[in-house]
C-alpha cells in the first residue's frame, strides 16, 4: 500500500537540491506525503522510479505520482507543495502565462545547475557513475566468489 502522495525525484549531490528537499522534508514531518529519492546514490534504481534513468532524471526535476504518472519541472514543485499544504507558494504559477515563464526559467535553470553548483557536465557525470558501478559491481562479483570458495573449502 503506497502511503506517500508524491515520490520526489532529487540530486542529492546539488547543494540547492538538497536545500530544498530538507525545507520539504521538515514541512512534511512524520506525515510520509513525500517520499524523497536521491538520484545521486549509487543504489538508484531506474526499475523502482518509472524507468526513468539516471541521465533523464539529473536533466530535469521529475517526480512520480502514486498511479505511475511523471511529472518534471515546476509542475513537481505545484504538486508537492499543494500536497504539504503551502501550494500558495507556486500558486501564481497555475496562471497559464505565468506557468509558460516559470517552466522557461526552470529549464534555463537546469541547463546550467550543474555549472553553476561547480560540478561536471552531465555526461561527465554518466560516465563516471557507469564507471564507478561497474567496478563496484566487479568488486562484488568477485568477492561473492572468494566467499563461495570459503564456503565450500
Amino acid at each position: 500500500m503506497t502511503l506517500w502522495k508524491i515520490k520526489l525525484l532529487y540530486d542529492g549531490a546539488c547543494p540547492l537540491c538538497v536545500r530544498e528537499v530538507n525545507f520539504l522534508k521538515r514541512k512534511d514531518g512524520d506525515r510520509g506525503l513525500i517520499k524523497f529519492v536521491d538520484i545521486a546514490a549509487d543504489d538508484y534504481d531506474p526499475k523502482d522510479n518509472a524507468s526513468l534513468d539516471f541521465e533523464t532524471a539529473m536533466g530535469r526535476i521529475h517526480a512520480i505520482l502514486p498511479n505511475g504518472e511523471i511529472i518534471q519541472n515546476v509542475e513537481v514543485f505545484r504538486q508537492t507543495y499543494d500536497i504539504l499544504g503551502i501550494g500558495w507558494i507556486y500558486a501564481i504559477t497555475k496562471l497559464p502565462l505565468v506557468g509558460w515563464l516559470a517552466d522557461a526559467l526552470y529549464g534555463i535553470w537546469a541547463d546550467y545547475r550543474l555549472l553553476l553548483t561547480g560540478r561536471a557536465d552531465l555526461k561527465t557525470l554518466v560516465a563516471e557513475r557507469e564507471q564507478r558501478l561497474k567496478a563496484c559491481e566487479e568488486r562484488c562479483v568477485i568477492g561473492n566468489r572468494a566467499i563461495a570458495n570459503r564456503e565450500t573449502s
